[in-house]
């Protein structure tokens, strides 16, 4: 019986990884010079922010693309929630640009 739960617990345990992923080492990313951009408003954001992220409402991060990906750098994008900096991990990539979703910024913040 105990192996037969043993099994179940591996192959759950594998497929939630497969699904969502090997976790991000987001303290390797900044080492390596990841910008950490927070896609809210610009009154959310000084209401409270991670110390060197850089402020692009996800209404705006279309203009920078191309001012994102000439730097050259990875993308961290953080928000209040985790959905923005999603949308905006989406519209990123699909310009070419390294990006990692961090998810709610105040989680980030506890993580790095």
């Amino acid at each position: 019986m105990f192996l037969v739960l043993k099994i179940i617990s591996w192959i759950y345990f594998s497929f939630i990884k497969k699904l969502f992923g090997p976790a991000t080492d987001y303290n390797a990313l900044l080492e390596k010079g990841a910008v950490i951009i927070d896609v809210r408003t610009a009154g959310e954001y000084a209401n409270g922010h991670i110390k060197g992220s850089k402020n692009i409402p996800l209404d705006m991060i279309n203009g920078r693309v191309a001012e994102l990906k000439k730097a050259g750098k990875p993308v961290i994008t953080v928000c209040r929630s985790g959905a923005r900096s999603g949308m905006a991990k989406g519209i990123l990539a699909s310009g070419g640009i390294e990006v990692y979703n961090g998810g709610p910024w105040n989680s980030l913040m506890q993580k790095i």
